[in-house]
C-alpha cells in the first residue's frame, strides 16, 4: 500500500489521475521548471501517463512520488519524492517542486524533511542525494537547512530549454540526519 505521510500542515499522498490538471499546471509553469531539468508537460494525457509511471515505479521500487497538499484542502501544491532508488545500495535522490505561490512559506522544507525521514526510517536508505542547479539559491538553502552537504559540481550536467547548466551534488547520510 502506498504510504501517506502527515506533517503539521501537510499531507503527502499518492498522486491519482484526478490530480492531472494540477500536475499539468505545476509542470508547465516556467518558474517551476526553470531549475528542474524537465521539459514542460503539455497535455492531460501526458500527465496521466506520468501518473501511471509513478505507480509502476513505486511497485517496482524504483521511485516514489507524493503529491503535497495542505491539510483541509484537497488540491495539490506540489510534489516531493525519490528517484534513482536502489535497494541494493540503500540510496535514492530526492526531488521536489511547488507552485510559486507556495514558495518561501516553509512547505518545501516540511515536505522534504518528512520524505527524508521516511526514506531513512522506513525504506532504510543510508544515503539520500540531490542534484541542484548552481543558480537555484532557494533549493540550495533548503538542502542546507535540512542537513545536506555539498559534495561537488557536475559541469554542464543538465539541460533546461536546450541550454546546459552546471549542477551541485548534495547528500545526506543516515548518521548525519536529524530525524
Amino acid at each position: 500500500m502506498f504510504p501517506e505521510l502527515e506533517t503539521k500542515r501537510l499531507i503527502l499522498r499518492k498522486i491519482v489521475e484526478e490530480d492531472a490538471p494540477e500536475i499539468l499546471s505545476c509542470f508547465s509553469d516556467g518558474d517551476v521548471l526553470r531549475y528542474y531539468g524537465q521539459q514542460s508537460l503539455e497535455s492531460i494525457d501526458q500527465v496521466k501517463e506520468s501518473i501511471k509511471n509513478f505507480s509502476k515505479g513505486y511497485e517496482e521500487k524504483q521511485l516514489i512520488k507524493w503529491g503535497i497538499q495542505l491539510k483541509g484542502n484537497g488540491k495539490l501544491i506540489g510534489t516531493v519524492g525519490f528517484q534513482e532508488w536502489s535497494s541494493e545500495h540503500k540510496k535514492a535522490n530526492v526531488s521536489y517542486a511547488l507552485f510559486p505561490e507556495y514558495w518561501n512559506k516553509g512547505y518545501a522544507t516540511e515536505a522534504v524533511y518528512e520524505a527524508i525521514s521516511y526514506g531513512f526510517n522506513e525504506l532504510q536508505y543510508n544515503r539520500i542525494g540531490a542534484i541542484v542547479f548552481t543558480q537555484n539559491s532557494g533549493s540550495i538553502a533548503l538542502l542546507s537547512k535540512v542537513g545536506f552537504k555539498k559534495e561537488g559540481t557536475l559541469r554542464e550536467y543538465m539541460y533546461q530549454d536546450g541550454i546546459p547548466f552546471d549542477t551541485y551534488v548534495y547528500s545526506l547520510l543516515r548518521g548525519e540526519a536529524k530525524i
